[in-house]
């Protein structure tokens, strides 16, 4: 038996080849998508739109993956999105989970935590997975789909906005053409040259302070955890961050202070030290990647300027504290590829987009405020934030309320897109996190006796989520279900159940269409988390975001909702949550 070998990512060169632009001008034709930036978040947004039947173009200036490790932390979001466009199970196997970190004070350890502590799950809180896997694997996935077509060597130098398109001129080895496009995605990265093209600025603070990254091969007894040291006696007054990676790859972060000589520091002569006070003399160990690095809390003002609209690092960036970045930016690409393929598909008005910039936007803000108060912590940069974070250091030893104060990187979550103009207001009483906005959360079930779970139920169009067997439904409202599944907006049905379903239960289902499925609760997770009392009824956006539910099963009001949530109908109140818990 031969085995296939390891493929280097490190080490991929992808073939520049002329386009039709190029080969015969005359034939090119207005794309309906060009992403600019074939990173995690540009390629994230090409395999999603092509998932639901949108051709793209996707431009890349290079034709490398990245180098270095960089983003590192996928959090189950991440995770939850990467399953569902098909290639999550492999960043899985190939990741570290974790769910446990460690905060110490010198050499003690002050602070645990578990970001997963309750069962029923599919992925853990996070994985570690150096970039360039995450990039490999997604563009393999996007390789799969006969709408993408990526072209490498190909830099995006210039942008005319015109009534129905965008015009960009693109350079190659072989010289520029026109590319039009009705849609232009830009996930150009921190410093965006089509930001700039534009005369578009992000704006916010940048911090004072320099890391260092050694990314550190040797074998090591740590378990998969996440270690941050305050103060610690191998790099005293200053912090330390330990994560593993796959490949024996251990990621350390020492903070430098702003006086550092960053081109100094990446020396060898001057990690090798940094890394055997921590490990100890004899340590054996190979450096894999080093980088310094400066770190800036920004946002563009707007995310949507016309028909260009702004992703991942492009739009905003926060410090790397928390793992935001990659998570944000993917999370970017999910909440823009539906709505785009909407409104291409003629489903959606154009305004649609709108509620892109606004959502993403918010959550930007959320980023934004848990990365500065981060930083601010890590990081204090007046006597009385020293005071404050000394304090509470010391307190923590003794202290459980000490503890939580401590602020090591609040670690990624998504946002609840409160107040989306998407979004329906409840009209009766619920309890848990599940309100309009929410992001769903996964659980087991059975679907005729096979285990699986929830999420992958909840993927690339707009679902009913029923809390009931389908017998128990009235006669009157299936064939209003029935409308609705087979719309211009079409609707998937999913019942809920504690039970297998019935012969009577598979009857009402065959009536209902290939769009309606039954699973089984088997440890009535689903119930607890959604609060699903029996005819409950949820509304999930294609981005597995809720935006209505009720607690009975109304066909009018599902319609009505679903024309709210594809921008079809004016914008309700901001959705509220009643007796929350």
């Amino acid at each position: 038996m031969h085995s296939t070998p390891a493929i280097d990512y490190q080490q991929q060169r992808f073939m520049y080849q002329p386009c039709l632009e190029q080969t015969r001008p005359a034939d090119a034709a207005l794309h309906p998508v060009v992403v600019i930036g074939a990173g995690p978040v540009g390629l994230v947004t090409a395999i999603d739109l092509a998932r639901q039947g949108i051709r793209v173009v996707l431009v890349d200036d290079d034709d490398t993956l990245s180098t270095g490790s960089r983003a590192i932390c996928f959090a189950k979001r991440t995770l939850d999105i990467f399953d569902r466009i098909g290639c999550g199970q492999r960043m899985v196997d190939k990741g570290v989970g974790w769910n446990r970190g460690k905060v110490f004070l010198r050499e003690e350890a002050i602070y645990e935590f578990d970001l997963l502590p309750e069962c029923g799950h599919a992925r853990p809180a996070f994985i570690n997975l150096q970039q360039y896997y995450v990039e490999g694997y997604l563009l393999e996935q996007a390789r799969q789909h006969s709408l993408i077509e990526l072209r490498w060597k190909s830099r995006v130098s210039a942008i005319a906005h015109h009534a129905d398109h965008e015009a960009l001129t693109v350079e190659t080895p072989e010289g520029s053409y026109l590319l039009k496009a009705r849609y232009v995605v830009a996930a150009d990265g921190s410093r965006s040259p089509l930001r700039k093209m534009m005369g578009l600025e992000s704006v916010g603070h940048t911090f004072r302070d320099r890391f260092l990254i050694a990314d550190v091969k040797m074998a090591a007894p740590f378990p998969a955890e996440r270690w941050f040291w305050f103060d610690p006696p191998f790099h005293p007054n200053q912090s330390v961050l330990l994560h593993r990676q796959p490949d024996d790859v251990w990621r350390i972060d020492f903070q430098l202070g702003w006086d550092a000589d960053p081109v100094l520091e990446r020396t060898p002569e001057r990690v090798i030290p940094r890394v055997q006070a921590l490990l100890g003399k004899d340590a054996q160990f190979t450096l894999e990647w080093v980088s310094v690095y400066t770190f800036s809390c920004v946002r563009m003002d707007r995310f949507r300027h016309g028909r260009v609209l702004f992703v991942g690092d492009a739009a905003h960036c926060v410090s790397p504290f928390g793992a935001r970045g990659a998570n944000s930016g993917v999370q970017d690409a999910e909440n823009l590829a539906w709505k785009l393929a909407f409104v291409l598909q003629g489903k959606a008005p154009d305004s649609l987009l709108d509620s892109y910039a606004s959502e993403r936007e918010f959550a930007a803000d959320e980023n934004l405020l848990n990365s500065t108060r981060s930083t601010d912590f890590i990081t204090p940069k007046s006597a009385v934030s020293r005071c404050f974070r000394d304090a509470v250091l010391a307190l923590a030893r003794e202290h459980a309320f000490a503890r939580r104060l401590v602020n090591s990187g609040r670690l990624s979550l998504p946002a609840t897109l409160h107040g989306s103009p998407l979004s329906s207001a409840d009209s009766a009483p619920f309890h848990g996190a599940m309100q309009a906005g929410a992001p769903c959360t996964d659980a087991p079930v059975l679907t005729d006796t096979i285990p699986g779970w929830l999420l992958p139920h909840l993927g690339d169009q707009f679902v009913a989520m029923i809390f009931a067997p389908p017998a128990s439904l009235s006669a009157a409202l299936l064939p209003a279900l029935v409308r609705l599944t087979e719309g211009s907006l079409p609707l998937r049905l999913l019942f809920v159940s504690g039970a297998q379903a019935s012969a009577e239960d598979h009857t009402v289902l065959s009536a209902l269409g290939d769009g309606a499925v039954q699973v089984q609760d088997i440890e009535g997770l689903v119930a607890q988390r959604y609060d699903g009392q029996p005819h409950t009824c949820y509304l999930i956006r294609p981005d597995q975001h809720v935006c209505a539910r009720w607690r009975t099963v109304d066909a009018a009001a599902l319609a009505q909702a679903l024309q709210r949530a594809t921008g079809h109908a004016p914008a309700a109140q901001p959705a509220t949550v009643l007796d929350a818990a």
